[in-house]
């Protein structure tokens, strides 16, 4: 670009306003360090042919404010580049009406506003900026804190008594036992009751048929 129209720029860009004839996007994005950025800027009302610089900015628009012209898409000579631009960073391509650009490998160093302008006969027209924040860590959002749910008090049968002493397997051995002891005790007192009955009828029978 001739630098007369660069001094053009500089008088023009400190009361710089975006025009909804270019539209970017997106408005705003923040990367991580070595990450990738794609913006893009349509042209609405203009033809095709027209051309579409990018432009950056470093700083928050003033007065004083330095813009860097990036690069701009040249049917013929293809990506033109600015000074001090890393072409292996970037890359501007032509999309219809649409100009595509692509950073890659940003570094913090590459914050600022991104603009794309167009030049009319004898007005410049603007996008209306994409602002870039790179940062080494991405912010986190917070998760939002969650009410402990109240838990519903279930009613719960008692316990049983434990009971202490022997176990019920061995009472009810205990019992089977002293039943059994007492059932061979009255068998036995019975067989005697017997023998001394039948000794008693015997000696009653001698003595009658003496």
């Amino acid at each position: 670009m001739q630098p007369g129209l660069w001094l053009l720029l500089a008088t023009q860009l400190a009361a710089l306003r975006g025009s909804s004839v270019l539209q970017q996007a997106p408005g705003s994005v923040m990367v991580q360090t070595n990450g990738m950025v794609i913006m893009s800027c349509e042209a609405k009302t203009s033809p095709t042919s027209t051309r579409i610089y990018w432009l950056r900015h470093r700083q928050a628009p003033s007065p004083d404010s330095h813009y860097e012209c990036l690069a701009y898409w040249d049917p013929i000579k293809g990506i033109v580049y600015g000074q001090e631009v890393e072409p292996e960073k970037l890359t501007v391509f032509p999309d219809a009406t649409r100009s595509i650009l692509n950073l890659t490998s940003v570094k913090p160093a590459d914050s600022g506003i991104y603009f794309c302008m167009t030049v009319g006969s004898p007005e410049l027209t603007f996008g209306k900026g994409t602002r870039l924040s790179v940062v080494d860590v991405l912010p986190t959002t917070a998760q939002p804190t969650k009410k402990p749910t109240p838990r519903k008090k279930m009613c719960r049968p008692p316990s049983p008594v434990t009971q202490k002493g022997p176990s019920c397997g061995l009472l009810t051995l205990g019992l089977l036992v002293a039943g059994v002891l007492v059932l061979l005790v009255s068998l036995g007192v019975a067989i005697h009751l017997y023998r001394l009955k039948r000794r008693a009828r015997l000696r009653l029978l001698k003595q009658l048929y003496k």
